[in-house]
């Protein structure tokens, strides 16, 4: 019995950032995302002026502004591949 010929090895292929170095896209995309983050908490916090209850929905629109906005800003920042490892 002789055994399988060996697989070529496959290299993968390099994953570039999805925006790369194109400023404009990200400031349009995370400006955007930090827009939609604030509409949705004046909303909330429009009913909450309004005199409506704290509810648990109101709360989770809060929430769900906030990640919007921390989004928006991660988009912006472009963090990834900017740390150097310390060796």
């Amino acid at each position: 019995m002789s055994s399988p010929p060996p697989l070529p090895e496959k290299s993968s292929p390099v994953r570039k950032p999805l925006f790369e170095d194109c400023w404009s896209c990200r400031i349009l995309s995370g400006g955007g995302l930090l827009a939609s983050g604030g509409y949705v908490f004046m909303q909330a916090r429009k009913f909450m002026h309004l005199g409506g209850p704290t509810s648990m929905g109101t709360v989770a629109q809060i929430i769900f502004a906030a990640g919007l906005a921390s989004w928006g800003l991660v988009v912006i920042a472009d963090p990834v591949g900017k740390s150097t490892r310390k060796e």
